[in-house]
């Protein structure tokens, strides 16, 4: 039996080669001989330390989500320094510049591998989910530092920055997004939120502008 150690050791070899074919391949590509032959070992490594391929999977999505704590707490100590803009624009490159998209795309294109990940992501795309959430701590916290209008949405916020990033940098195959363009989705998010939360709402007797002439 090896050591704690060595497993440790062999479980983060086999996760890294299952990353190299996910980048270089694709979901479809993914495979436990693909992933074995990858890491330089035999077949029966994978088995020896998860008990099938979708549990192998599964531990690596979670993982992945368990180092966006690292990612969350360097975003949170940026909290009051630089700009808003241009700190969500550097974490969101960070995340979805990684293998975050791939694995993504490995979520959705297996449904086992998705029932598995229920128990750590009950709702929503597992790693989306806690970017989402890891984001939107970050804009409470620079609501409260006053830095973002007091009346923004922090939960309505964060997933429309995480989906619209997450647009960007979908298609693999081709040229990442340049900075300034994500940049850009970014401020205009945030201006966004800025005006809807400048712009009363009418109230009950007032008529709606909008629907002049309806």
């Amino acid at each position: 039996m090896p050591t704690g150690m060595a497993m440790r050791d062999a479980r983060e070899q086999l996760f890294t080669a299952a990353e190299r074919v996910l980048l270089r391949d694709g979901a479809s590509a993914l495979t436990s001989r693909a992933v074995t032959t990858e890491a330089g070992c035999a077949k029966g490594v994978l088995h020896r330390h998860f008990s099938d391929f979708d549990a192998f999977l599964a531990e690596l999505v979670e993982d992945r989500i368990a180092r966006l704590g690292a990612r969350g707490a360097a975003l949170h100590e940026s909290v009051g320094t630089g700009t808003v803009a241009g700190n969500l624009t550097r974490a969101l490159t960070d995340l979805f510049e990684s293998v975050a998209v791939a694995v993504v795309g490995l979520v959705t294109s297996r449904d086992t591998l998705r029932a598995r990940l229920r128990r750590t992501t009950p709702t929503g795309v597992p790693l989306l989910t806690e970017a989402t959430t890891m984001i939107a701590a970050y804009l409470a916290a620079e609501r409260t530092a006053g830095r973002i209008a007091a009346e923004a949405d922090a939960d309505t916020l964060a997933p429309t920055l995480v989906g619209a990033a997450h647009l960007l940098f979908a298609d693999r195959t081709g040229t990442p997004p340049a900075p300034e363009d994500l940049h850009r989705v970014v401020t205009t998010v945030l201006a966004g939120a800025a005006g809807a939360a400048a712009t009363p709402e009418p109230s009950a007797g007032q008529a709606d502008p909008a629907g002049a002439g309806r």
